[in-house]
C-alpha cells in the first residue's frame, strides 16, 4: 500500500472511531432516571415496546386498581399506565438522539463523473468531507455529551413534575370525596331541621321567622351539596386523566374514604430548606445548559461564518486513438464565501 493511501485510510478510520463516540444508550438513560427519582416516586418508570410488555403493564395496573388506591399506589399506577409518562420517555429519547447526532461528523461525499471528448474518455472520482466538521469534532462531541446529560436531567425533572401532579390530584380527589361525605351529613341534618320547623309551625310552636331561617339554611346546604358533588366529579376526572385510565379502568378506581393523618410534628424550616435544595434538578439543568452553551460558543462563531470542504481527487484518462492511459491525482478545497449571510442570526 502506498504511503499517502495508507495515511488516508488511517485518517478515515480515526474519524470513524471519533465520530462513533457520540452516542446515547436509551436503556441506560431510563435506568439513570429511575435511580435519580426512585426516592421520590417509590416506583420504576418502564416503557412497553411490544405486546407482551404492554400486557404485563396492564396486568400491573389491574392489580393496583383491585383495591382502594392510596397515594403511593396512584404514583405507581401512573408510572406503568399513563400515556403522559410514555410520551415523556419518548421525547427524552428524541432529544438525546438529536444531541448525540450533533456530535458526529457528517458523512463524506463521493462524486463520480465521466466526460468524453473525441477519442478521450475521462473518469473522475472525488471524495470530499467538511474540514470544519473534522477540526471541530472534539468540541462538538463535548457539547453533545453535555446536551445528552441535559436531556437526562430533564427526563428526571419531567418525571418528578408528573408525579407531583398525580399526588396533588389524588389529595384533591380524596379531599373532595371526604368533603362530600360531610356535606351530605350537614344536608341531611338541615333537611330534617327544615321539616321539623314546618311541622312545629303548623301546630303553633314555631314562628314564621324561625322557619324562614331554617329554610334558608336548608337551601344553602343544598347548594353546598351540589357544589361538593361537582367538585368530586371534577377532581376524580382529573385524577383519571393523569393516571391514563380508560373507561373500564375508571370504573374500577376506588379511593380511600379519608386522607392520611397529619404528621405529629411539622418539618422545621431548616429541614424543609435542606430537603428542598437536595438534588435540585432545575439547578443541574441550568448548569448543563450553561456548560453546553459556553463550550459551543467558539464553535458556533466559526461554523456560522463559513464552511470549508476538502476533497481528494483521482482522475483516469483513456485515449482510444493513441491507446494510452494516464492517471491524475490531487485535492481541492471549497470555501463558502460569507457575502450575503454572515451567520449573525444563528449566533
Amino acid at each position: 500500500m502506498h504511503l499517502p493511501r495508507a495515511k488516508l485510510v488511517i485518517a478515515v478510520a480515526a474519524v470513524a472511531v471519533l465520530s462513533g463516540c457520540a452516542s446515547v444508550n436509551l436503556e441506560q438513560s431510563l435506568s439513570s432516571a429511575n435511580a435519580a427519582t426512585s426516592s421520590f416516586t417509590d416506583g420504576q418508570l418502564t416503557v412497553a415496546r411490544d405486546q407482551s410488555e404492554r400486557e404485563a403493564l396492564r396486568q400491573r395496573a389491574s392489580d393496583l386498581l383491585s383495591k382502594p388506591l392510596g397515594q403511593k399506589e396512584a404514583v405507581q399506577l401512573a408510572l406503568v399506565n399513563s400515556p403522559s409518562m410514555q410520551a415523556i420517555v419518548a421525547q427524552n429519547w428524541a432529544d438525546a438522539s438529536t444531541a448525540a447526532q450533533s456530535g458526529r461528523i457528517a458523512n463524506p461525499i463521493l462524486s463520480l463523473e465521466r466526460v468524453r471528448l473525441g477519442s478521450e474518455t475521462e473518469i473522475g472520482r472525488l471524495l470530499s468531507f467538511g474540514l470544519l466538521d473534522l477540526l471541530t469534532l472534539p468540541t462538538r462531541k463535548g457539547v453533545a455529551e453535555r446536551r445528552i446529560q441535559q436531556a437526562q436531567l430533564r427526563l428526571s425533572s419531567d418525571v418528578v413534575d408528573q408525579v407531583t401532579q398525580v399526588r396533588q390530584s389524588w389529595v384533591r380527589a380524596v379531599a373532595a370525596q371526604q368533603t362530600l361525605t360531610y356535606t351530605q351529613q350537614v344536608f341531611a341534618s338541615a333537611q330534617a331541621s327544615a321539616e321539623l320547623a314546618k311541622r312545629m309551625q303548623a301546630v303553633g310552636n314555631f314562628n314564621k321567622l324561625d322557619r324562614v331561617r331554617q329554610q334558608a339554611f336548608y337551601a344553602d346546604t343544598a347548594t353546598q351539596l351540589a357544589s361538593a358533588q361537582h367538585q368530586v366529579t371534577a377532581a376524580r376526572e382529573e385524577l383519571v386523566r393523569l393516571l391514563g385510565l380508560d373507561d373500564a379502568q375508571a370504573k374500577q378506581l376506588r379511593l380511600p374514604e379519608r386522607l392520611p393523618a397529619l404528621p405529629k410534628e411539622p418539618l422545621s424550616p431548616l429541614d424543609a430548606g435542606r430537603e428542598a435544595s437536595k438534588g435540585r434538578l432545575d439547578l443541574q439543568i441550568a448548569k448543563a445548559n450553561y456548560d453546553a452553551a459556553a463550550r459551543a460558543q467558539g464553535w458556533n462563531t466559526i461554523t456560522t461564518f463559513t464552511d470549508i470542504e476538502l476533497g481528494v481527487r483521482r482522475d483516469s484518462v483513456f485515449d482510444a486513438a493513441e491507446n494510452t492511459h494516464s492517471t491524475r491525482r490531487g485535492f481541492e478545497i471549497s470555501l463558502q464565501l460569507p457575502i450575503f449571510d454572515w451567520g449573525g442570526m444563528r449566533r
